[in-house]
C-alpha cells in the first residue's frame, strides 16, 4: 500500500470515528484497521 493509500484510509477511519454528521459504518471501520495494521507491519525477512 502507498503513502498516499495509508493516508486515505487513515483520512477516512478519522471521519468516520470522529465527525458527528457521518453515520458510523462499524463493519467498514474494522476493514480500515484492519489494512492499516496490515500496512504497518513489517515484511518477514527473506532467507
Amino acid at each position: 500500500m502507498s503513502t498516499a493509500d495509508l493516508e486515505r484510509r487513515m483520512t477516512e477511519l478519522d471521519r468516520l470515528l470522529n465527525d458527528p454528521e457521518v453515520r458510523m459504518d462499524a463493519d467498514r471501520v474494522w476493514t480500515l484497521l484492519a489494512e492499516i495494521s496490515r500496512a504497518a507491519r513489517p515484511l518477514p525477512a527473506r532467507t
